[in-house]
């Protein structure tokens, strides 16, 4: 049995969101700014997987997991616009070994419960979150993504002729 999906969320862009609840991710980062912002502190949230999901986004992060043995599902089958999951925010850190941190702060992150989709809209920070509406279409370039049905060897890791470039944050590995 799913426990009760708290009333707070935090919205998360794909395929972030899904590697807090399925992939391990146990730090999302944001700076010091955001957190005071949106109220962030610890406790049990849901997780809202962001309408929004860019391709150099999703590329980088699926050939940066895949160095780590995270395989991460085609963009045009991850939710969007939706709650997918509860996860325990257990601290708010400046600094962690993680292999998930990289940012100037994070949230401690600790227990991950997935959910069916539950169609929500998002909001910046913690916010109050009611579900309603549709899941997010898929997008053209997620359903090209890697060629039609996932190319023909769509059981092999994702290769990339170019390493991708990091789109956001800081540029250093």
């Amino acid at each position: 049995m799913t426990p009760p999906i708290p009333p707070t969320a935090l919205s998360v862009r794909q395929p972030s969101a899904w590697a807090i609840i399925h992939g391990g991710k146990d730090v999302e980062n944001r700076s010091l700014g955001s957190i005071r912002a949106g109220r962030m502190v610890p406790g049990r949230i849901a997780i809202h997987a962001a309408t929004g999901m860019k391709q150099a986004e999703y590329d980088y992060l699926v050939w940066r997991w895949a160095r780590d043995g995270v395989r991460v599902p085609r963009p045009d089958v991850l939710p969007r616009r939706a709650i997918i999951g509860t996860v325990e925010v257990v601290e708010i850190v400046t600094q962690s070994d993680s292999p998930w941190f990289g940012g100037e702060a994070g949230l401690l992150l600790r227990n991950p419960v997935p959910c069916d989709p539950i169609p929500a809209t998002g909001a910046l920070g913690y916010f109050e979150w009611t579900g309603g509406g549709a899941l997010a279409d898929a997008l053209p370039w997620m359903r090209d993504w890697g060629g039609a049905e996932g190319g023909l060897f769509g059981d092999l890791p994702v290769q990339f002729e170019i390493t991708p470039e990091k789109p956001f944050g800081r540029k250093k590995e």
